[in-house]
């Protein structure tokens, strides 16, 4: 069993935290984060307007870590991400479909197991940990093989909502055994706490796991795509 790595008093403080936030601020604050990264590299953000409240003077609680986290609700976060890459389209949804190997090279993750049904679903079941957080979570994934890899959580404490996809086409025609890898991942967390933890590290987080993949690739296939360089060069 994956420990839990938030301590109970700690929690508990976010909780009563967030509820003085709360009844102080009449339940109204709402806010919505989505983060997009378009091909061209540039990361955005989108936050929905404040509420305007009356100018009667108040007075202003400390910025204290838990009172920031109390008073950021859960928000849904998502990234995409282009690429082309030197590989096949059959290579790289090979390294994405293979996920009982993730543990050796994804970051953070330390375990992946999967498991197939009778109907030919696939479950599979992974650990994630960067302190402060150690996670178990399941995720039915389904495939088009060469073409697409779709995981969605289904089972877990860390997540309200998780999906990623991978979509794989072919490259540029002047760029043989080469593919265009698209990127989707949307989440959200259950805890604030980890809802803030994922603002502050969330850009480097997606961008080391992206990497990943392509790393993988390179040590399944650099001999491969090393061939092929030399014998379209003639």
């Amino acid at each position: 069993m994956a420990n839990k790595t938030t301590p109970l008093l700690f929690r508990a403080l976010v909780e009563v935290s967030e509820a003085q936030s709360l009844k102080l601020l009449g339940g109204n604050l709402k806010r919505a984060n989505v983060r997009h990264l378009s091909s061209c590299g540039a990361l955005a953000m989108r936050r929905a307007s404040l509420p305007v409240f009356p100018t009667t003077p108040v007075s202003t609680p400390s910025r204290s870590f838990i009172n920031l986290a109390a008073q950021i609700s859960n928000r849904r976060m998502e990234y995409t991400e282009c690429r082309t890459l030197r590989y096949t389209p059959e290579q790289m949804y090979n390294v994405v479909a293979s996920v009982d190997q993730y543990h050796h090279f994804v970051p953070w993750c330390k375990k992946s197991q999967v498991k197939k049904g009778r109907n030919g679903d696939i479950q599979a079941e992974l650990v994630i940990g960067f302190p402060p957080i150690v996670e178990r979570y399941t995720s039915e994934v389904t495939v088009i093989p060469n073409h697409k890899v779709r995981a969605l959580c289904t089972d877990g404490s860390l997540f309200n909502y998780l999906e990623t996809t991978w979509r794989f086409s072919p490259g540029h025609k002047d760029l043989p055994d080469s593919c265009k890898v698209d990127f989707y991942v949307s989440f959200e967390f259950k805890s604030l706490l980890h809802s803030q933890l994922a603002t502050l590290f969330f850009d480097e987080v997606i961008k080391q796991m992206v990497s990943a993949f392509e790393s993988r690739a390179a040590t399944l296939y650099r001999n491969q795509q090393e061939a092929s360089l030399r014998r379209h060069s003639r």
